[in-house]
């Protein structure tokens, strides 16, 4: 089998934990590549590539850090469908599901192949106006907003070329399952089983209200259009790759024809790390025996 390994080095434990993995593959003959920009942090022999051509040498690449690594590592691999498994050298961490200290029984389970793929959905965007997005793929979403202008915007949802309603307000998200527990959760959004297939739009800062998230089909097909009087607008890319655009432009956001494969070990449950990061439905604690009661 052929691992490839990409890590952020800022993390404290990524040393420590790219030389485990690596000596692990080394005993138990199994080819490992390495991103090359880490190979100046250890002090190791080993194979290495540059990052978005790891897809092309490996069967399963491991990601070391946070969720923000876990995203690059995705992008790194242009649609190929290649499994990632993700190792949380961060705090939140509700892609990487794996600690250090689990890593090596990881490995051996995945060299036998117990282990399951889950399947998650991605977005992609196309910008129409003379912006490019030199990557418009997204696992969690998709960001139309005012940039560093502090004015709201004005935007019109379409699904299908059907109007759907407009939007005063500093900006939309496009958030897929995976991504609803990110910054879509912050301003209102619902939370969906990353496993399910659905968009879901949330504003930011509506200037109404009535607006509410949004969930449509997997298959719709979205359309932003936006008119901006302060002449600047932004749409980010999984809060990664950022590109302004034409203030009164569109933006088609769809499915993308490829997904992304998340390797997943059947104790870890979403709900299990809703319950233990989030404290999500957690009921508060009353010390009656402290408590005054008045009449």
């Amino acid at each position: 089998m052929r691992f490839g390994i990409i890590a952020n080095f800022d993390r404290p434990d990524a040393a420590d934990t790219v030389t485990m993995a690596v000596k692990w593959c080394q005993r138990n003959n199994h080819e490992v590549f390495l991103c090359e920009d880490i190979i100046p942090q250890i002090k190791l022999e080993v194979e290495s590539c540059r990052r978005d051509e790891m897809g092309k040498y490996v069967d399963i690449l491991i990601s070391m850090g946070g969720d923000g690594t876990m995203l690059a590592s995705v992008r790194a691999l242009g649609g190929r469908p290649i499994p990632i498994l993700g190792v949380n050298l961060g705090s939140l961490g509700f892609l990487t599901q794996l600690t250090p200290d689990c890593l090596e029984d990881a490995l051996g389970r995945l060299s036998r192949n117990e282990y399951k793929i889950e399947e998650r959905l991605v977005l992609k965007a196309e910008v129409i106006n003379n912006s490019t997005l030199s990557s418009p793929y997204a696992l969690n979403d998709i960001v139309i907003d005012k940039g560093n202008i502090s004015r709201v915007i004005n935007l019109s949802l379409y699904a299908n070329d059907e109007y759907i309603c407009s939007y005063t307000a500093d900006g939309l998200i496009i958030s897929t399952p995976t991504g609803s527990t990110a910054y879509s959760l912050s301003v209102g959004g619902p939370i969906l089983n990353p496993a399910m297939q659905a968009i879901i739009v949330c504003p930011i800062s509506p200037f109404s209200l009535t607006s509410r998230p949004l969930i449509f089909p997997p298959d719709c097909h979205l359309e932003v259009r936006l008119r901006s009087e302060h002449g600047h607008a932004t749409v980010t890319v999984d809060g990664q790759v950022a590109t302004s655009f034409d203030p009164a432009g569109s933006i088609k956001i769809s499915r993308a024809k490829h997904s992304v494969k998340f390797i997943k070990f059947a104790e870890y449950s979403f709900y299990d790390v809703l319950r233990s990061k989030l404290h999500w439905g957690k009921l508060p604690v009353v010390d009656f025996k402290k408590a005054e009661f008045k009449e």
